[in-house]
């Protein structure tokens, strides 16, 4: 690839939440740095930029960024005018529960009925909020198992970050919110997600009333990181797409890679998630590196467009749009051939 003379776009941008993804092991493995240089422009990681660029990860605002992580600020950007393209989707079920505490008579959907619910207060804005929407979401796929409506319930505002940022090598970001008031009995349950939230469960000997992994129906696991997207700032899209391919490139060569190599994979996201081997295994399963590839199959578009109408209706979009005329399929077909044209090269 060669440098486009008078681009406007001199750094590849890239930010991730802590979560299992091919981009998060393509750029552990020096892959995306690779590809930018060999594109002649710099690679610069989100996490690893100073606070003032922080709120991008949340906003989209910078021309040269793609970002894989939580559909709740993806979406919410975009509904807020951010000028960005859906160019991949990952599904990883990340245990989702909601817990009570060990001496609750809560063990299934149904027992919900006259249950304080802890939901996190609304953070700064709606893309920030993202703790709020999963919670909301995850309840609401609870109790409809128990053929139950948010009128059966109570809910509880509990504190929150109001400001979240990206997390940084040196720092953490809480996935357990909720935990303190669930304690001291303010509330009787709260939705939980992740391989952190595994570890404190047992730190604190509370108990599974609903294991939303465990439904048959993907509907029923819809949340802020299924499915996850990759989207892209137009800008980078339309003035250098040969990065953007790049990217792809190296992100389904990582998820092969990740299929044979489960323990380097595993060694990463304990890093990622500052959780200990348990807690990724209990979080992610035995063979969640054999399901990294992108995809923009109908299939997860409509599991996305059912997360979007959730937002819309419960207040953390500003404003609904077509989803279709969001996703940008040509980037992943395009790395797709490059993956498979360099494999034949090799065979």
């Amino acid at each position: 690839m060669t440098l486009i003379a008078d681009s406007a776009i001199d750094t590849l941008w890239y930010t991730r939440c802590p979560v299992p993804t091919a981009s998060g092991l393509a750029n552990s493995l020096g892959w995306l740095d690779r590809t930018a240089n060999e594109s002649g422009v710099r690679f610069g990681v989100l996490q690893d930029a100073g606070p003032e660029l922080a709120v991008r990860h949340f906003d989209h605002h910078l021309s040269g960024l793609i970002r894989e992580g939580g559909n709740v600020p993806a979406l919410a950007a975009r509904a807020s005018g951010s000028p960005t393209r859906l160019i991949g989707l990952t599904w990883i079920d990340e245990a989702q529960a909601i817990l009570v505490r060990g001496d609750s008579d809560i063990r299934e959907a149904g027992l919900l009925a006259g249950a304080r619910i802890g939901i996190p207060a609304w953070a700064a804005d709606q893309a920030r909020s993202f703790p709020r929407a999963m919670a909301l979401h995850g309840f609401a796929s609870a109790l409809r198992l128990g053929e139950l409506s948010f009128a059966d319930v109570t809910l509880v505002e509990v504190a929150t970050t109001a400001a979240p940022e990206v997390r940084t090598a040196s720092s953490t970001r809480n996935t357990t919110w909720g935990v303190e008031s669930l304690l001291r009995g303010d509330v009787d349950a709260i939705y939980v997600k992740g391989a952190r939230a595994q570890e404190v469960a047992r730190e604190h000997g509370l108990a599974v009333a609903v294991d939303l992994d465990s439904t048959a129906s993907l509907r029923d696991r819809v949340n802020n990181g299924t499915p996850r997207p990759i989207t892209v700032h137009a800008d980078l899209l339309e003035q250098r797409p040969d990065i953007v391919v790049g990217f792809l490139a190296e992100s389904l060569r990582a998820a092969d890679w990740a299929a044979a190599n489960i323990d380097e994979v595993r060694a990463v996201l304990q890093t990622e998630t500052q959780s200990g081997p348990e807690g990724v295994v209990a979080a992610y399963g035995e063979n969640f590196h054999t399901g990294l590839h992108l995809s923009l199959s109908d299939e997860r578009v409509d599991l996305l467009g059912v997360q979007k109408q959730f937002l819309y209706a419960h207040g953390f979009l500003a404003a609904d749009f077509d989803l279709q005329s969001w996703v940008a399929h040509e980037p992943l077909e395009q790395a797709r051939a490059l993956v498979a044209a360099q494999k034949g090269t090799e065979e």
